[in-house]
């Protein structure tokens, strides 16, 4: 199984957060057609003009759907949208998710931003806009999910499983929200976060000890995402227990940056 990690440069994640599901299910429907599915959802969809970046990510009309306080723009995804979701690009993670060659064709992609949430916290909008996607990606039927913050793609029905499972018992499904990304740095590789600073402010990176495989690496990191993402960001360094007996792990913030440094030792 692909991890999400890429021995490639980054690019950079699009500075607002935005979900672009492929849904097969809405080739041959008409928009009055998806308009009324949603409607019996209980979503609330209206049409409306978009903003800037909404302009930039959907193809007209738009629709604004509602659910809660909380409200996102939903459409048709335009090609700049679909450029940045490119799976084929090297900046761009994969969970275990292989698209047909014919993703991007018949209009089947949509994509859906969430809007401000007025006095909601982040937490709160972005719980409610992941309750919202479990509802659309079963009206959509939708084969795969590209996560924009992280660049990465998933499967669309494992990532509908993980919220959830997310919504029942407050875990966050690091691995669905959050790409591990792998580079060189001087002599040393090392795995790097992405999308985490969405939920937690920060993205951590270590150096791969010697010896170790890039998943067991993977490992390790994602429990310390999932730390960050339900405690806060680490203000502090700090040293911990390891997964392995005598192992342990020591976090430090770096100065200027919302990145915590993590480094891995034993004591054998």
């Amino acid at each position: 199984m692909q991890l999400g990690y890429s021995e490639t440069l980054n690019r950079p994640a699009p500075p607002e957060p935005f979900a672009l599901i492929v849904g097969p299910a809405m080739l041959h429907r008409s928009l009055e057609d998806i308009e009324t599915a949603i409607r019996h959802m209980g979503l609330r969809p209206e049409r409306v003009g978009g903003g800037d970046i909404a302009e930039t990510r959907i193809e007209p009309p738009l629709f604004r759907l509602h659910l809660g306080s909380v409200s996102i723009l939903a459409g048709r995804a335009s090609a700049d949208a679909l450029d940045l979701a490119d799976p084929l690009h090297p900046s761009t993670s994969q969970l275990g998710a292989s698209l047909p060659k014919d993703w991007r064709a018949g209009g089947q992609c949509w994509v859906f931003i969430p809007e401000a949430a007025g006095a909601d916290t982040e937490p709160v909008r972005m719980r409610e806009f992941f309750k919202m996607m479990v509802l659309l990606i079963d009206l959509f039927d939708a084969g795969h999910i590209f996560w924009s913050p992280a660049r990465l793609w998933s499967e669309g029905p494992q990532f509908r499983a993980s919220i959830a499972e997310m919504l029942v018992s407050g875990m966050p499904p690091v691995l669905h929200l959050v790409a591990f990304r792998r580079r060189e740095e001087e002599e040393h590789a090392l795995v790097r976060t992405r999308g985490l600073t969405l939920f937690g402010g920060q993205e951590i990176e270590g150096r791969i000890p010697a010896g170790w495989t890039v998943a067991e690496m993977v490992k390790r990191l994602a429990r310390l995402a999932l730390d960050i993402m339900l405690n806060g960001p680490v203000h502090e360094p700090r040293r911990l227990r390891g997964l392995e007996p005598g192992e342990w792990v020591s976090l430090s913030p770096q100065a200027g940056r919302s990145t915590v440094r993590v480094e891995f030792g034993s004591d054998f």
